[in-house]
């Protein structure tokens, strides 16, 4: 095979072509997938061919085939889990990282994207006030973010009791004990295990889901040796934020490294409006957040960040003989995260950035907040509906009374296909759980999901009657 440039034209402008479309179907498209992965597989179910394909051609039957299957997460009428959208200067960016193939490991072989990520984590420390000499790397996602913030403060808390965790393992190590809230996140729990660290203790958390201090503070009184405290901020059914300074301030005085889960709601740091609920987030040891979330860049981007630079170097960094540094002694973009070899992920963080200022992300946190809100108006102005939750962020939490008719109603609003809201269960109670991530949602959406719901509930109304 023969590289000529040109080969890249027909199949790119196929993609821009097929991209289009599929952007294009997006504010009228109903956000369900048209078709289950079962016929979706047997669509796909072709013996690799014996020859060559033009390559356009392969791209365009590509497009062809998955589009029943695809699912509008990108529509403004997507409110399920807790997914964003894509920012158009963020996914440009991501085409230009495919294109450049750049392995952005190492600063010498890769400045370029190495300067991009630099100076996209800077602009994030910036925006979220955060220390300014904080390291940031760039994972594949929230609990891999959380992975290396815990990874971090694993190795600083054993060394501070002179165990090596690199060089001895932790096989005979002080046992490291692990607090978190009642309602953490199944993604710190992954990454405790991957950590070998096991289950967390568990503290009481108030109706909101917050960490109680005071059972924090009786929690951290019967811990010795070394240990780590997770807060959350954001909540995943109330959106709710643990109270930082007085929650930091306990396990500091214990000795214990402080780790911030905020997968989405780290970014209401930006906004002036929740700089009280967050007064003291800036006191943690490291901090885990998703990009595509509330900032709405494509996905396999999440972002650590450990105060101490050191901390998170050892637990990251190799060294071998053939790894080419530059002389400026500062990290690599391997030392921070788990991956040797990995795509220029920070660069569309750097376009979704540099595309909205200041002033865009924070409109943006504000306004998805502003969605959220008036989706719960809407809908606890319904009959039959009740809104658990205080909507201080981004999240909407719905009962329709018992769980049956909660779990129908959601059922029913998951088959009309207008929106898309996910079904949970918070507190013992089953709830439709509502999350507001995507950066187009309007008015407009909001008014849709409203009548969605109404139709969803006449429908298990009706069919209670009959």
């Amino acid at each position: 095979m023969t590289f000529r440039p040109e080969d890249y034209r027909a199949p790119l402008e196929q993609a821009v072509r097929s991209a289009a479309e599929w952007l294009d179907s997006l504010p009228s498209r109903p956000v369900k997938p048209a078709a289950p992965v079962d016929q979706l597989a047997a669509a796909f179910a072709r013996a690799l061919p014996e020859e060559p394909a033009d390559p356009a051609a392969v791209v365009a039957e590509l497009a062809t085939l998955a589009e029943p299957g695809l699912m509008a997460i990108g529509s403004g009428r997507f409110f399920g889990w807790v997914m964003g959208s894509t920012l158009p200067a963020a996914l440009s960016a991501d085409w230009l990282v495919s294109a450049w193939d750049q392995n952005g490991g190492l600063r010498y072989a890769t400045p370029a994207t190495a300067a991009i990520e630099e100076r996209a984590g800077a602009w994030i420390l910036d925006l979220l006030h955060l220390p300014a000499s904080s390291a940031v790397g760039f994972t594949t996602g929230g609990t891999m973010a959380n992975f290396v913030g815990l990874a971090a403060g694993r190795g600083a808390v054993l060394r501070a009791v002179g165990w090596d965790v690199n060089r001895d393992g932790l096989t005979g190590a002080p046992r490291v004990s692990v607090l978190a809230g009642a309602e953490v996140h199944s993604s710190v729990i992954l990454a405790l295990r991957y950590l070998g660290l096991g289950e967390p203790t568990l503290v009481a958390a108030d109706p909101q889901g917050r960490i109680r201090p005071d059972a924090l503070a009786d929690a951290l009184a019967t811990v010795t040796g070394p240990s780590l405290v997770v807060l959350q901020a954001g909540n995943l059914h109330s959106g709710s934020f643990d109270r930082m300074r007085e929650s930091i301030r306990l396990a500091h005085d214990a000795g214990a490294w402080v780790h911030v889960d905020g997968a989405f709601g780290l970014w209401a740091a930006a906004s002036p409006r929740w700089a009280p609920a967050l007064a003291g987030l800036d006191t943690a040891d490291s901090w885990a957040t998703d990009a595509h979330k509330t900032l709405n860049v494509p996905y396999d981007c999440g972002i650590a960040i450990v105060a101490d630079p050191a901390a998170a170097r050892s637990a990251f960094a190799a060294h071998t003989s053939y790894f080419v540094r530059d002389d400026a002694g500062t990290a690599d973009p391997m030392d921070l995260v788990p991956e040797l070899s990995r795509r220029a992920r920070g660069v569309p963080v750097w376009a979704a950035m540099r595309s909205l200022g200041r002033s865009g992300t924070v409109a943006l946190v504000e306004g998805l907040a502003d969605n959220a809100s008036a989706l719960a108006t809407g809908l606890a102005a319904l009959p039959g509906v009740e809104v658990l939750n205080d909507v201080v962020f981004t999240q909407v939490s719905v009962s329709f009374g018992t769980d049956d008719r909660t779990v129908r109603v959601t059922q029913a609003l998951i088959a009309d296909g207008a929106v898309w809201m996910s079904g949970s269960v918070w507190s013992g109670r089953a709830v439709l759980r509502i999350s507001v991530s995507n950066w187009s949602t309007d008015a407009a959406d909001v008014a849709v999901a409203v009548d969605a719901v109404a139709r969803a509930l006449a429908t298990v109304t009706t069919a209670d009657r009959e």
